[in-house]
């Protein structure tokens, strides 16, 4: 089978960034070749209590070309040493936002408070194209195999069923 060597590239696009901090200068960057998600960081001092969230400032702003959306999600290192995640994940930031990003962050960790300095990764902002749809009103849909059911409607997998997943 060949392979398609065209597809081990990204597509690349230039996103215009902005310091809204002038003692930070812009630090958007991705930590690795490779990345979808670029590390957003924080610009300020955030200590959050057991379940308490806050609005975190990463003190950039973005203009994404049209036909472009960035997307906050979640750091898994953040999520799985700390219990600190993105509240609305992922977060959407159009094309037409000019402001600053800002990041929703909770601590789910029943027990420890999280702290975070300036500087510190607090999400990823992963950058995808996105289509937009006309909407058209009908009096009916076509059938599908999946109909109406939904939450559950397609069972337990035999290896929830094992360890007593639902």
């Amino acid at each position: 089978m060949a392979i398609d060597e065209t597809y081990n590239e990204p597509e690349n696009t230039e996103v215009l960034v902005r310091s809204l901090d002038e003692s930070h200068p812009v630090q958007l960057r991705y930590a690795h070749a490779g990345d979808a998600g670029a590390d957003l960081i924080t610009t300020v001092e955030v200590t959050l209590k057991p379940f308490q969230r806050a609005l975190v400032p990463t003190g950039v702003a973005i203009a994404l070309p049209a036909g472009y959306v960035a997307l906050v999600h979640p750091r898994s290192g953040l999520a799985v040493r700390q219990g600190v995640t993105v509240l609305n994940a992922p977060g959407t930031v159009d094309a037409g936002y000019r402001g600053e990003i800002k990041v929703p962050l909770i601590n789910l960790d029943p027990e420890r408070t999280a702290v975070f300095h300036p500087g510190d990764r607090i999400a990823q902002l992963v950058i995808q194209r996105y289509v937009q749809a006309t909407f058209v009103a009908a009096d009916r849909l076509p059938g599908s195999d999946r109909a109406e059911r939904g939450f559950g409607s397609t069972g337990v997998s035999s290896a929830q069923e094992a360890v007593g997943g639902n």
